[in-house]
Parts: structure tokens; sequence; C-alpha cells
């Protein structure tokens, strides 16, 4: 990561962090008096191949003690009222603004990966996590909603874990190595704003019809 790009998180964090100051106060509110505690989720990720981190979410999903792996059809029925709200609005992840202060993440950059996908796939990712992992990118806004697709069509962990690793993993990597090549502080803030508004992304929805499922 540049000197230039920790200062822009740093000052993204700042100025955020008052605006929706608010949000968090009342999303954490909601989640109480609708779910309970606890109020975060805290998954470990990898920030480089060997080394990890604890990632902050709000909770969306009820508590059990078998989770693992990534969220798909087999895990929907444990999604909360107030945990889909939060998912649809992308307010699930207002919490990593944390994350970027402590320097775990970057507001641009691939999404941080569990440990075990780190594990199957080491050369994919020795190349991916040399760009700081980040609350968004360009894999999240081309590809977010296909996977969605995929991930919801599956109805067991073992069919999930399948469809993830052999159908999401290889072209999310591939949008990330795109990225890495081109990345610059005024393409991480267009990727910011897009993320936002994410009907306003010119060329990115282009890019998303002409993806091929693998």
């Amino acid at each position: 990561m540049t000197p230039m790009k920790r200062i822009f998180d740093l000052g993204a964090v700042v100025f955020l962090t008052l605006v929706l100051l608010p949000v968090i106060i009342a999303v954490i509110i909601a989640i109480l008096v609708t779910d309970g505690r606890p109020v975060l989720y805290i998954s470990e990720r990898m920030r480089t191949p060997d080394r990890a981190f604890n990632l902050w979410k709000f909770r969306t999903m009820r508590v059990v003690d078998t989770d693992s792996g990534v969220s798909g059809g087999d895990k929907a029925d444990r999604i909360t009222r107030t945990g889909h709200i939060l998912r649809r609005a992308r307010l699930d992840e207002l919490p990593q603004l944390w994350n970027v202060f402590r320097g775990d993440l970057s507001f641009v950059g691939p999404r941080p990966p569990l440990r075990r996908y780190v594990e199957l796939c080491p050369d994919l990712y020795a190349d991916v996590l040399q760009s700081r992992p980040g609350i968004t990118g360009l894999a999240t806004l081309v590809y977010h909603r296909t996977e969605e697709r995929l991930l919801h069509d599956c109805q067991t962990a073992a069919q999930t874990e399948d469809t993830y690793v052999r159908r999401c993993v290889p072209r999310k990597a591939a949008l990330d190595l795109i990225y890495a090549r081109r990345r610059n502080i005024c393409a991480d803030f267009r990727l910011m704003v897009a993320t936002v508004f994410r009907s306003w992304a010119p060329g990115v929805q282009g890019r998303r019809a002409r993806q091929p499922d693998p």
C-alpha cells in the first residue's frame, strides 16, 4: 500500500465515521431490539497468505456453533429479517471502518478470503493478496450479483463449497488482478462511489453483461 493510499483511507474513515455515526447507532439498536446479542460477527480473514486478522461485520444471521465457509442457499434460512435489510444496503459492513483504521483493510481491494480458501488455492492468492484487501473493489462490483445468484441456488454446504471454489474464486481473482494493474487513487474513488450508487458505474454494467460463467 502506498503512503498516499493510506492517507486517503484514513481521511475517508474519519469523514465517513462522522457522517455515518447516526446510522451505525441505529443499526446497533435495531439488531439488539430485533435479534439480541451479539451485535457483531467477527470472522478470521487473511490479509496476506500467511497473516490473518479479525474482520468485523454487523451480525445478519442466527448464530450456530458449526458455521463455516461462505454463505449459500444452505444458510438462507439463518438470515434474520434485519439481516436481509442490512445485507441489501451493505450496512452490515459498516464496522469494517474499524478494520480500515487499523490497517487490516483498505477501502478498495480484493475481498479478504477465509483461511481455508487461501490454503486451497495458494498460488492464486499469493498473487491476489499482494494488494491490501478492501471493503469493495472491481470484483465486488462486477461479479458480486453473479456470485450471489450462483450460491443462492446451492442447497447443501458441499454444493456451496464446490461452486464457490470452482466458479467464483477464479473469476474474482482475475478481476482483482486487473484492478492491481490499474489501481490509483482516482480509480479507488470511482469504485467507492460506484459501490454506493451501484446503478451509476460507467462500464461496469457492460463488463458484467460480458462475463460468461466459468
